[in-house]
């Protein structure tokens, strides 16, 4: 019998931990995304964003958190445990939200993070709540405006959006409806819940034969696997099931063959290209979560959670070996392993 994926261990989840630790505060190299409005706008990093300064861009510094919150919560006597809870209260301040808040609501910046950034917060956020300590409490209530922020932005632009985007980047709209769906969850927002999944069925409900055609040179997401993941959470066990044999019908032949064949990654020097290891990474969170949903009895079932073990393989390995990876990386590993 073919081995399955491996899954989340204290020593990777230490690991992990001691990545996100070493940029989560580091302010440079900076990638902004940044509209000036004038002079006074050309400010630094630490300036522009008290709380998401670093890890090269503004959504790697909110799922650093995010690892950071999941690692504590899952494993609380994990070695860097101490180090975590003292830069969550650092951070998270009435003050430094603040000026996150009013960095949002300057002139042009209404599309700021849409919709990748904003998904990563409301992770975040839902990580926050699903912690049980009053340290966590704290956290909670000082992000909440931020949270608050961004929830509204998804509740106002989402009955404007008529069409998904479908590329394997940060625009993907199927990877944000997957992650804002588990803030909404957690927090038991029936309003948000209601409306990601009535778009998500608005947009996907009707996808049949994906032919798959990824990746491309600087994907992270599978298009097609992101889009199964999202409708697995709006659709109940058997209704999945249905849809996902219209979406992907040959999975038990492994067709669409390059579902299941780990992307090549040339050059993990070249931001862009190191990309394709996050996509072998998600991929394998894609795999592992359907595997979890088709019945025992299905072929297709073996044949995910080895696609899944296959990519973990090709990656897993090198969550580190450059900054233009690691800034990033063990997010997605450890999306695979839990």
């Amino acid at each position: 019998m073919t081995a399955g994926p491996p899954s989340l261990t204290p020593e990777l989840a230490s690991r992990f931990a001691k990545i996100a630790l070493s940029h989560i505060t580091r302010e440079y190299p900076n990638v902004l995304q940044h509209i000036l409005n004038g002079p006074g706008d050309v400010r630094p990093p630490r300036e522009l964003h008290p709380v998401f300064f670093g890890s090269l861009d503004w959504h790697s510094c909110v799922h650093g958190y995010w690892l950071l919150a999941s690692v504590l919560r899952i494993y609380p006597d994990n070695p860097h445990a101490r180090a975590i809870v003292e830069l969550f209260d650092a951070q998270l301040t009435s003050d430094r939200v603040a000026g996150e808040l009013a960095y949002l609501d300057q002139p042009g910046r209404k599309t700021f993070e849409r919709p990748y950034g904003w998904a990563w917060l409301l992770m975040l956020a839902a990580e926050i709540k699903r912690h049980e300590t009053p340290a966590a409490k704290r956290w909670n209530d000082k992000l909440a405006p931020l949270t608050d922020a961004f929830v509204s932005r998804f509740m106002e632009f989402l009955p404007k959006a008529t069409y998904p985007t479908r590329v394997g980047t940060h625009f993907n709209s199927a990877f944000a409806l997957t992650l804002a769906l588990e803030y909404a969850e957690v927090a038991k927002n029936e309003s948000l819940r209601t409306l990601v999944a009535s778009k998500a069925i608005d947009w996907y409900g009707q996808d049949r034969d994906c032919q798959a055609w990824e990746p491309g040179g600087d994907d992270f997401l599978s298009s097609a696997l992101m889009e199964a993941e999202c409708m697995r959470r709006v659709l109940n066990a058997a209704e999945f099931v249905d849809w996902f044999t219209a979406f992907l019908p040959r999975v038990a032949r492994k067709e669409p063959r390059t579902l299941f064949e780990p992307a090549t990654v040339s050059d993990r020097s070249d931001g862009k290209i190191a990309h394709l290891d996050g996509l072998n990474l998600s991929r394998a969170w894609c795999w592992r979560s359907i595997a979890v949903v088709l019945p025992e009895d299905d072929p297709r079932a073996a044949v995910a959670l080895e696609s899944a073990r296959v990519h973990l393989d090709a990656s897993l390995p090198h969550v580190a070996d450059d900054y233009m990876g690691e800034h990033w990386l063990a997010t997605f590993a450890l999306l695979a392993l839990i």
